[in-house]
């Protein structure tokens, strides 16, 4: 399995805006979007070309809303933020 087969997956549902991940994000890849979550928040999305998949953001996750998974995974997951 290589790393251009994973990309950076952001539940945007979970996601609160508190900003950890963009905090810790040693490649500046994330950012607040402008788009509201079923809660109100606006999300953090990533630049998946600046993304190196560091796991950074993954961990220090509160809401435990980050993970890097496979491309086809994302596919059958329907998510929209990858």
């Amino acid at each position: 399995m290589s790393a251009q087969k994973k990309k950076l997956l952001i539940e945007q549902a979970r996601c609160k805006s508190c900003g950890l991940c963009i905090t810790f994000c040693r490649q500046h890849a994330l950012s607040i979007g402008t788009e509201l979550n079923q809660q109100g928040y606006a999300y953090v999305v990533v630049n998946p070309e600046e993304c190196t998949l560091c796991n950074n953001c993954r961990v220090v996750c509160p809401d435990v809303g980050i993970s890097v998974v496979e491309v086809d995974e994302i596919m059958e997951q329907g998510e929209i933020n990858v």
